[in-house]
């Protein structure tokens, strides 16, 4: 158990550093590579792309895959299921929604990215996560039955999902900036989006670390969790509400990214045994790190074309379950 204790802050460093070697390398994949790294101290324009473009952007990516680690592994707790992920309680077609609901009022084109639209855009995205997760909460008539609670979410995303369709059929223009939602980017993350989600993560993963005990005692079953005298309903409530928050404020800031949340505590877990306390730091930290991988790979693979980040980490995300899967079912017929 000591050696457990000591391996969850080695793991935390060794993301930290790791983190901080994909972050340097982000700042020289572009057109002019690392020649703009090099001609930045005396080029302004070569420092506008390293400071304005490249380091936000390899930044952003890093926060938003924390939030949807940190969302993941509070998911899987609150749940006590390994397969939930932080879209489970319909924010991701809430978020969805809300950006074909600005993209119609907009009257916005495949080609708007200019930066009033694109505020509105996450802004929507936000609020239309948002509602979904509150109209799950009353579906659910509250958060005492978790059963409950993971049911409403799949029905209110299913129908939030629907309604995106009938607009997007209504108005065909949208598809193509929707599409890009959808499949994720962070193409577009400037220096407000890294504060708005540093303050978000930062407070979500402060009022995530003092309901760790819960999620600790959820784990044990619901008797225990109850026997513990805590008040589960209202740290239930502030749990989703975490949930919530997280994962709204990276969906509104790169669209719907897939697997990153889910995998995370995985990774974690397959690592080090720990509390929540410790599992959702790592999971935040490990999250980051995909995430801002992935949006590497998606830069340079085919450079200088870029892929949807979303579709990479599907494909690299589905891949490391389906092997996981394997690995379990061979453990199985021994």
């Amino acid at each position: 158990m000591k050696q457990q204790r000591r391996r969850a802050p080695l793991l935390a460093l060794a993301l930290l550093l790791l983190s901080g070697g994909a972050l340097l390398f982000g700042l020289g994949i572009g057109s002019t590579g690392f020649q703009s790294v090099l001609a930045a101290r005396h080029d302004p324009i070569a420092l506008q792309i390293v400071w304005d473009i490249r380091l936000p952007r390899t930044l952003g990516a890093w926060l938003a895959g924390g939030l949807l680690g940190l969302a993941g592994a509070v998911a899987q707790g609150l749940f006590r299921n390994p397969l939930a992920d932080p879209y489970l309680l319909g924010s991701a077609s809430g978020a969805a929604l809300g950006v074909a609901v600005a993209l119609l009022l907009f009257g916005a084109s495949p080609s708007t990215t200019q930066w009033v639209v694109r505020l509105g855009l996450t802004g929507a995205a936000f609020v239309g996560a948002v509602v979904a997760v509150l109209l799950t909460l009353a579906l659910a008539r509250g958060v005492q039955q978790t059963l409950r609670l993971l049911l409403a979410g799949v029905i209110v995303g299913v129908v939030l999902g629907a309604v995106k369709d009938l607009i997007t059929i209504q108005s065909a223009d949208i598809l193509v900036a929707l599409t890009g939602f959808m499949l994720g980017s962070t193409g577009l993350v400037g220096w407000s989006a890294c504060a708005l989600m540093a303050i978000f993560g930062a407070g979500c993963l402060l009022l995530g670390w003092a309901l760790a005990p819960v999620l600790d005692g959820l784990a044990l079953g619901e008797s225990t969790a109850a026997s513990l005298g805590l008040p589960l309903g209202a740290m239930r409530a502030a749990l989703v509400a975490v949930l919530a928050l997280a994962t709204g404020a990276a969906v509104a800031q790169t669209g719907l990214i897939a697997f990153v949340g889910l995998a995370a505590p995985h990774l974690v877990r397959s690592v080090v045994k720990t509390t929540h306390a410790w599992l959702l730091v790592l999971s935040t930290l490990m999250g980051g790190l995909l995430l801002m991988t992935a949006d590497l790979g998606a830069r340079w693979l085919i450079a200088p074309q870029e892929l949807p980040v979303g579709v990479l980490t599907a494909v690299l995300g589905g891949s490391y379950l389906l092997w996981l899967m394997h690995r379990r079912s061979l453990r199985g017929g021994r």
